[in-house]
């Protein structure tokens, strides 16, 4: 066992597996609280959950335009100083929480937040396929979500528990998890860009730069003419709805619907980070045997029946099993999603698609809470989960449909001068 565990840590380079750590730190510390966050603020607030619920939706929209920013940001400066920034913001602003006492304040904190998020995934994203060869992307991105997984298991079990004494507690973890990670990259990370052939490109990296350089927004003028990839995206954020509306809504419900406090409700999240832990290296192994967009699609559609089954469901025990299904689902697509992308954006430009890769992320983060809240407060809290499995089969109809058209069939896109 220590031998296998040996050989792993030597197929990665350290710098990855500094990242690992990092992860395990911030997820650890903000899993005390986001399961939480909408609880804690509607009681302080004592407003509709519609309204509550925009500050998550307005927290997701300020991300979609931050994204742009983001991708431009990673290929320009580097990927270090954009995951920095956003270790930083992030901490500073789940300090603060702790004081606010109205829209307002939550308002301006929950933009802080949305606006620092994507510059982390995106910069973290990138460094990753900077420093790991294809081969090896699709396990390195399952190891990162299993370590965060691991330490946010950990984090939505003891959150709850302290939740129930004092949310100071779980906002100061929050915060401290943060900065420490950003202390850590800031110190012990190297920039990972300047390994690219970007410091001394060849023909085929230079023609790629000098399109960039023709193209609209800092080259995503060429990413929106690849409509194959957009479609993606498009298709991909409707399916991660019902996922999110689970993720951000489930605790009020149980909580209003069937008397499930945070200290019993912490233990379902939980079991989804510990499933992740020990099962998704298992499912990438089968995974990556097969096309990636019929594995996304396979995702989206336990997504959806896993968000769905919440409507069957009238105890804890019930409501877990809602989330083992959709736990299921994310093991499925997620690292697959992931190395897709990373596979198919050209080297200069790669920050770019993982760019508008999140904010496909964003537009279902946006959409989630606001989706979520007007079928609960027009119809009936139910609405919520019977829309989500209506969405999600959707997009996992429209996902198999466009597998016919797969990306893997066809020759990888290259940037080329115009004629």
């Amino acid at each position: 066992m220590v031998t296998r565990l040996r050989n792993l840590f030597e197929i990665y380079p350290r710098q990855f597996w500094l990242m690992v750590i990092g992860i395990m730190l911030a997820h650890g510390g903000v899993s005390m609280i986001w399961p939480f966050l909408l609880i804690y603020t509607s009681q302080k607030l004592e407003l509709p959950l519609v309204t509550v619920a925009t500050l998550l939706s307005i927290n997701a929209a300020t991300g979609i335009m931050s994204s742009f920013i983001a991708g431009s940001l990673a290929d320009k400066i580097g990927r270090k100083v954009i995951m920095n920034v956003s270790l930083s913001l992030n901490g500073l602003a789940f300090l603060l929480m702790m004081g606010a006492s109205t829209y307002v304040h939550f308002l301006i904190l929950m933009i802080m937040i949305g606006m620092s998020n994507p510059l982390y995934q995106v910069g973290a994203d990138a460094m990753l396929a900077d420093m790991i060869p294809t081969e090896k992307r699709a396990e390195a991105y399952s190891i990162n979500r299993i370590a965060g997984n691991a330490a946010f298991a950990l984090g939505a079990a003891f959150g709850g528990f302290m939740a129930s004494v004092s949310y100071t507690l779980v906002f100061v973890a929050a915060g401290t998890g943060y900065l420490s990670y950003s202390l850590i990259l800031f110190i012990l990370a190297q920039e990972t860009l300047e390994r690219t052939s970007l410091k001394s490109p060849g023909v085929t990296e230079q023609k790629e730069m000098d399109q960039v350089a023709k193209g609209s927004v800092s080259g995503y003028g060429y990413i929106f003419k690849d409509k194959s990839f957009v479609t993606f995206v498009l298709l991909l954020s409707l399916g991660l709805i019902p996922p999110l509306m689970l993720w951000m809504l489930l605790p009020v419900y149980v909580k209003t619907g069937y008397g499930i406090v945070e200290s019993q409700y912490g233990w379902i999240p939980t079991t989804n980070a510990l499933m992740c832990v020990f099962v998704q290296y298992s499912v990438t192994q089968i995974t990556r045997k097969y096309k990636a967009l019929p594995v996304v699609a396979s995702g989206i559609l336990v997504y959806a029946l896993g968000s769905g089954s919440v409507a069957l469901m009238s105890g804890f025990w019930g409501f877990w099993l809602s989330m083992v299904i959709l736990t299921f689902g994310e093991l499925i697509l997620v690292p697959t999603a992931s190395k897709y992308v990373a596979d198919l954006a050209p080297i200069t430009m790669r920050g770019r698609y993982m760019s508008l890769y999140w904010l496909g992320w964003g537009l279902a983060r946006a959409a989630a809470p606001l989706t979520g809240g007007l079928l609960n407060d027009g119809f009936t809290p139910k609405a919520i989960w019977i829309g989500g499995i209506s969405i999600g089969l959707v997009s996992a109809i429209g996902l198999y449909i466009f597998s016919k058209f797969d990306r893997d069939k066809l020759p990888t896109p290259t940037l080329v001068e115009p004629g």
